[in-house]
């Protein structure tokens, strides 16, 4: 003969059961949102412009700088070389007339598109009157900013996007 077993009770909803649930999914979203809020903190930098008022400000001070710039009618070469991971910028500066331009400092850097922490400024060296040479480790699509200044004012800025390979 077979033993009998007593009857079982039938699997119930009960309002433990519900709450162990919700509260199991709200705190498996909280700990997806944790992460994600982790990683978004790590790999982002922050915006570009500290204050979009003050950019907008500044915008007609940067046209009268390209007006006097162009007016100045200087002939700027600017040349890249790059191999493996370094990259070497040479910059010629010469008047209208040809002559190198002396008493001039320059300013070059590789600006990442898209993080400012990974920009790169380059070394610069003042080879003669007008001619500059600099160097840096960079690969990648970059931004190539040339600004030359005389006594603290900027008298020339080309801006380029070049790729770094």
């Amino acid at each position: 003969m077979t033993a009998l077993r007593p009857p079982q009770k039938p699997f119930e909803v009960t309002g433990r059961l519900v709450l162990v649930c919700i509260v199991a999914f709200f705190l498996t979203v909280a700990a997806v949102n944790a992460v994600m809020i982790r990683f978004a903190v790590a790999t982002f930098g922050g915006v570009e412009t500290e204050s979009a008022y003050k950019a907008g400000l500044a915008f007609k001070a940067e046209i009268a700088a390209a007006v006097a710039q162009e007016a100045r009618g200087w002939k700027v070469d600017v040349r890249r070389e790059s191999g493996g991971e370094s990259v070497v910028v040479h910059v010629t500066v010469r008047d209208q007339t040809g002559l190198p331009v002396p008493h001039l400092v320059a300013e070059i850097d590789l600006e990442h598109p898209a993080d400012k922490r990974r920009d790169v400024v380059m070394s610069v060296t003042e080879q003669s009157a007008g001619v500059f040479c600099a160097t840096a480790q960079a690969v990648g699509q970059r931004t190539l900013v040339v600004a030359l200044t005389r006594n603290g004012e900027r008298m020339f800025r080309s801006v380029e996007r070049i790729v770094v390979r």
